[in-house]
């Protein structure tokens, strides 16, 4: 069985190499950390953060030299999404393939459930 597929959050092999090539340049133990907030255009949003520490509680989802930390709290909202990172002609940025967002805004940061 692929462990990957068995976590409940997915990172695609684009954003594990981007979130790696970013976290290079950081102190170690540098990790990548994905929460939801209240806020945004539509009721939650997306935020990413550069963490040195998880908790004992945090999912750790782990792919090609990228460690991504999710708190239980963000993770109700996250269940089953798919982290990614697209570059094209509107720019370069991280997306949430979220199966949760009943809506989400024009930039694709903020969503609701």
């Amino acid at each position: 069985m692929n462990v990957e597929t068995a976590l409940p959050v997915t990172v695609s092999a684009r954003a594990a190499k981007r979130i790696a090539a970013i976290l290079k340049g950081e102190p170690a133990p540098a990790m990548l950390r994905v929460a939801v907030t209240g806020g945004g255009c539509s009721g939650f949003q997306y935020n990413f953060a550069i963490d040195d520490a998880r908790t004992d509680d945090d999912l750790v989802v782990e792919r090609d030299g990228a460690t991504v930390l999710i708190d239980p709290m963000s993770l109700d909202f996250l269940k089953g999404a798919e982290i990614d990172f697209v570059d094209d002609l509107i720019g370069a940025s991280f997306k949430v393939n979220n199966p949760n967002a009943t809506s989400s805004c024009g930039c694709g940061t903020s969503f609701s459930v």
